[in-house]
C-alpha cells in the first residue's frame, strides 16, 4: 500500500505569492507605459529627424522628394495645417531646369532668377531661385513658403514645393504662361494683348485675390509688395497674386520687426513716412495698378537723370476732370470703352490713392464696383447689350458712382 504525501499550502503563503505576482505585473506594465511615454516625447521633440530616416530611401525612388516639409527651419515646425508642402530633391530641380540654362529664364530680380522647368511627370512649372546668404533672405523664403502653404484661391499663385541646396533656396510654383502684368504693359508688346475689358478683368482678379487675403485668411494677410511684376497671368489671362516674401499676417507686424520695404510708386504715404502698415496700404498699391492699366504708364517715370514724377502726380488733375480724363488713357485702348465705365474706374482709382488711409475704400467695396464693368464671360456681370446700348452699370457703392 503506497503512501501519498499531500502538502497543504498555508493560506498566508498563497497570499504572499499573489501579492508578488501583482507587483511583478504592475511593474512590467509601468515599464511599458514609461517606454511609450519616452518614445512619444522623443518624437514630439525630434519629429523631422525620425521622419527623415524613414522617408529618405523611398522618396529618392519616387523621383520627386515627397517628404513633408516638417521642421526644416527654426521658425517653421509644421508648414500649413490644411496643406502640406513637398520638399523636392535638388537633383530634380537641376534636371527640370536643364541645369539652370539661360534659355529657361522667365524673369530676374534682386532675389535671383525664375526658371521655366519640366518635372518628371511633364508638369510645366516655374522655379524661383533665391540666394539666402543672409538671415533676412532666409526669413523671407520661410515667410513665403509658410504663408502660401496656408492659402488656396483661384487668384493667388499655387505653391507646389520647395528645395534647398547650400545657401540656395528654390520655390516651385504653377507656371503662368503669359508672364507678369508688368511685362505685358511695359514690355515689347506695350499692352497690345490687353483690351479694355481684359484690363478691368485683371483688376477684378487682383481685387478678388486681395479680398481673400484681407477678409478670408485667419489671421488676415497684408501683401505689402503689390505691383504689376507680382501680378502673374495664365494662358487665359487670369490674374494671380504672387511673391509673398514680404507679406505679413495682421497682428504679427510692429515697428520693431517690420522694415519699410516696397517699390517706389506703390508704397502708401503713411507707410513710407510713419511705418504704419494696414490693409489700406494694399488698397493704395491697387489704385496705382489701376492707373497703370488705364494709362499704360509706369508708376514712376524719369523725366531727366535727376528728375522723375509719379503716376499719381501726373494723373490726378485729369482723373477728376471728365473732359480731360480720356487724354490719359493708353492709346492702345483709347475709344474702345464706354465713357461711363471709364469714369467709374477713374473714380475707384482716385479713392484708392487718397493720402489719408481712412478715405480709401475697403478692397471689398472696390471689388463690388468693378464686377459690373467686366463681361459675364470674363467673370463679371456685364452683358454685351449694356455696352452696345450705353446702359450704365449699377454702382455697388454710391461713393464710387462717379466723379
Amino acid at each position: 500500500m503506497g503512501i501519498q504525501l499531500l502538502s497543504e499550502e498555508h493560506p498566508m503563503d498563497s497570499h504572499k505569492k499573489m501579492l508578488i505576482a501583482l507587483f511583478v505585473a504592475s511593474s512590467a506594465l509601468g515599464v511599458i507605459i514609461l517606454s511609450f511615454l519616452c518614445l512619444w516625447i522623443y518624437r514630439r521633440k525630434y519629429p523631422y529627424k525620425s521622419h527623415q530616416r524613414n522617408t529618405q530611401s523611398s522618396d529618392a525612388e519616387k523621383g520627386l522628394g515627397l517628404a513633408p516639409f516638417l521642421g526644416k527651419f527654426s521658425s517653421i515646425k509644421i508648414v500649413g495645417k490644411k496643406r502640406s508642402v513637398l520638399l523636392v530633391e535638388y537633383k530634380h530641380i537641376e534636371m527640370a531646369t536643364n541645369n539652370f540654362r539661360e534659355s529657361n529664364v522667365l524673369g530676374e530680380g534682386g532675389f535671383g532668377c525664375v526658371y521655366k522647368a519640366q518635372l518628371d511627370d511633364n508638369l510645366p512649372v516655374a522655379v524661383k531661385k533665391l540666394h539666402c546668404a543672409s538671415r533676412d533672405a532666409e526669413r523671407e523664403f520661410e515667410n513665403e513658403v509658410e504663408l502660401l502653404s496656408k492659402t488656396q484661391h483661384p487668384n493667388v499663385i499655387s505653391l507646389l514645393g520647395c528645395s534647398i541646396n547650400g545657401e540656395a533656396r528654390f520655390i516651385i510654383y504653377e507656371l503662368m504662361q503669359n508672364g507678369s502684368l508688368e511685362t505685358q504693359l511695359h514690355g515689347p508688346s506695350r499692352g497690345s494683348s490687353l483690351t479694355w475689358h481684359m484690363r478691368i478683368k485683371i483688376a477684378l482678379d487682383t481685387a478678388r485675390g486681395l479680398e481673400y487675403l484681407h477678409e478670408h485668411c485667419r489671421p488676415p494677410v497684408i501683401h505689402r509688395d503689390l505691383k504689376s511684376s507680382h501680378i502673374l497671368l495664365d494662358v487665359n489671362f487670369n490674374a494671380k497674386l504672387s511673391d509673398f516674401c514680404l507679406a505679413v499676417a495682421v497682428g504679427s507686424q510692429n515697428k520693431n520687426n517690420i522694415q519699410i520695404s516696397g517699390i517706389s510708386g506703390y508704397v502708401a504715404p503713411e507707410y513710407l513716412l510713419d511705418g504704419k502698415l494696414t490693409d489700406k496700404s494694399d488698397v493704395y498699391a491697387f489704385g496705382i495698378l489701376l492707373l497703370e492699366l488705364l494709362s499704360g504708364r509706369k508708376p514712376v517715370e524719369k523725366l531727366a537723370p535727376a528728375q522723375s514724377h509719379s503716376i499719381v502726380t501726373w494723373a490726378m488733375p485729369q482723373l477728376t476732370d471728365k473732359s480731360k480724363l480720356p487724354n490719359i488713357v493708353d492709346p492702345v485702348i483709347k475709344n474702345t470703352m464706354d465713357l461711363k465705365h471709364l469714369y467709374q474706374v477713374a473714380a475707384v482709382a482716385v479713392l484708392c490713392v487718397q493720402p489719408e488711409p481712412s478715405y480709401r475704400p475697403l478692397i471689398t467695396d472696390v471689388l463690388h464696383s468693378l464686377i459690373p464693368l467686366v463681361p459675364i464671360e470674363l467673370g463679371g456681370t456685364l452683358r454685351v447689350s449694356q455696352v452696345k446700348e450705353g446702359v450704365p452699370p449699377p454702382f455697388a457703392d454710391p461713393s464710387l458712382s462717379g466723379l
